[in-house]
This record gives C-alpha cells, sequence and structure tokens, in this order.
C-alpha cells in the first residue's frame, strides 16, 4: 500500500512516502505555508498526487505520554485532513523524530539554509519508517 506521512509544523510541513511493497521510505518535499486551513489544502493535493491509499500524521506526544497543544493542534490537522481525502488518515506518535532527523543531518554535515530545507522531510521520513515498522512486525 502506498503511504504518506507528514511532519505537520506551523511553518513547514514535511511529506514523505513509501513505494506500494511498505519497504522504502522517502522524503515528499515540504511545504512552506503558514495559513493552517492552506496547509491542509496543499497536503491533501499532495496525498492525491502521490496516490496515497493512507495518510499518517505525526502525533507529537509529551515525552511522558500527555498530550499537549501541538498534539491538540495534529489531532485537528488529521481530522480536517480526513474530511479533504478519500483515504484512511491516522496519527502515529512521533516523539523524538525532529531530534532524530537533526542528528542524521549532523552525519550528512548538510548545513545552513539546505537543513532548514530539507529538515521536515527527512523527519516525515523517519514518521514513516517507524510506521512501516509497525505494519511489518504486527501483520
Amino acid at each position: 500500500m502506498k503511504i504518506m506521512s507528514v511532519d505537520f509544523g506551523d511553518s513547514r510541513t514535511g511529506l514523505a512516502v513509501c513505494d506500494k511493497s511498505e519497504f522504502l521510505a522517502s522524503p515528499a518535499g515540504v511545504i512552506e505555508e503558514k495559513n493552517f486551513e492552506r496547509c491542509i489544502e496543499k497536503v491533501a493535493a499532495a496525498a492525491k498526487e502521490h496516490g496515497a491509499e493512507e495518510v499518517v500524521v505525526g502525533y507529537p506526544k509529551n515525552m511522558n505520554g500527555t498530550i499537549g497543544e501541538r498534539a491538540r493542534k495534529c489531532e485537528l490537522f488529521a481530522q480536517k485532513l480526513s474530511e479533504l481525502v478519500e483515504v484512511p488518515v491516522k496519527l502515529w506518535d512521533e516523539r523524538s523524530t525532529t531530534v532524530s532527523a537533526h542528528y542524521y543531518l549532523n552525519q550528512t554535515n548538510t548545513r545552513g539554509k539546505k537543513r532548514k530545507a530539507v529538515v521536515d522531510a527527512v523527519a516525515a521520513t523517519i514518521i514513516l519508517e517507524s510506521y512501516l515498522g509497525f505494519r511489518k512486525n504486527s501483520v
């Protein structure tokens, strides 16, 4: 199944997609949009463009498992996105994915403007890899 993941942010939203075999997750770009509603519309359009059969939205729970303001905003984002796409939209725990993305970019010595441009897509890829691992291990 082709799955798209979303790392929603207030200014930049990262996207990643996997192949139909669910083997390889790849960055699919960054949407630079500060308007909440327009961002949702752009993500819905990207899901259709990529032929996504499911969308996974990163769910940034607090480290102790509680739901904070950011997670609530992602809940609303996922709910509104589900109204615009004809495929399932799920929330997926994304604790520490942005930290991991920065770690990977440090390893590849990606700095400055280039880093800012790709960190959200890398975080979306990490979210998707985590979700794919769960699907593989739960079948």
